[in-house]
């Protein structure tokens, strides 16, 4: 009687423990099958029935992680409207749980970086700032406004860009960017890299109107062509005059 009571309490105790388990895989594998499904539908012309990818259409997946599948459809890169230099921004097509979804088939059959978790800027703002002018100004601009590249390419504003959004683009590289791995920058460098922009974003413009946030040449530049101008007007005018 003893063992057979000590049996069914110990079965009581694990078997919910058990079923929750066998839930989570569940879930995860649902995930994964909606995902494909999707992939189906709206990937595979361009990257290959098994993420190899396709030639002058677009690049293997193998390898990207769910870091990248975030960036490309969290912004609206992906799916792809049309084949130019640069794919465009704009309001995702899929939803959260369908971006979710297509993380999970991609992560589970390509590999590849993963999505951080906790708070993405609690790095050191100073440091945030020497690593974003060494390694992303040049592009970006001192102060994330983006700017113009070449063959009709363009370095994103990062105005609008949200920690995550930021974060999954320097593990992924899209276009010219290049891929910051945990060899190039730490994920504390990183974070340090978001609160500066972020930072930088919610600051506000001393000294004047901001034109570009590029400092006091830009506003000298402005004030020289316009004082240069009105002179040349005041001649003109008084030349007719006379």
């Amino acid at each position: 009687m003893a063992a057979l009571v000590l049996t069914g309490v110990g079965y009581s105790a694990l078997a919910p423990g058990a079923s929750a388990a066998d839930d989570s895989t569940g879930t995860a594998s649902n995930a994964v099958e909606a995902g494909r499904e999707l992939y189906t539908r709206s990937c595979i012309t361009c990257h290959g029935s098994n993420l190899q990818g396709v030639q002058d259409r677009g690049p293997s997946l193998i390898g990207v992680g769910e870091a990248a599948v975030y960036f490309q459809v969290h912004t609206g890169r992906m799916p792809l409207v049309r084949q130019e230099a640069q794919a465009a921004e704009r309001p995702p097509i899929f939803s959260e749980q369908e971006i979710d979804q297509l993380m999970a088939y991609i992560q589970q059959n390509g590999g590849g970086p993963t999505l951080p978790s906790g708070d993405l800027r609690a790095g050191d703002l100073a440091q945030g700032g020497e690593l974003f002018r060494l390694n992303c100004a040049q592009c970006h601009n001192f102060v994330g406004e983006g700017g113009a590249l070449s063959s009709g390419k363009r370095a994103p504003s990062l105005r609008e860009a949200d920690d995550l959004t930021i974060y999954t683009a320097m593990l992924s590289g899209p276009e010219n960017m290049p891929v910051f791995g945990d060899n190039q920058l730490t994920p504390d460098e990183k974070r340090a890299v978001i609160n500066y922009v972020q930072t930088i974003k919610a600051s506000a413009d001393p000294g004047g109107a901001g034109i570009g946030r590029v400092g006091p040449v830009a506003e000298g530049l402005v004030i020289w062509v316009v004082g240069i101008g009105a002179l040349l007007f005041g001649i003109f005018w008084m030349g007719t005059k006379a």
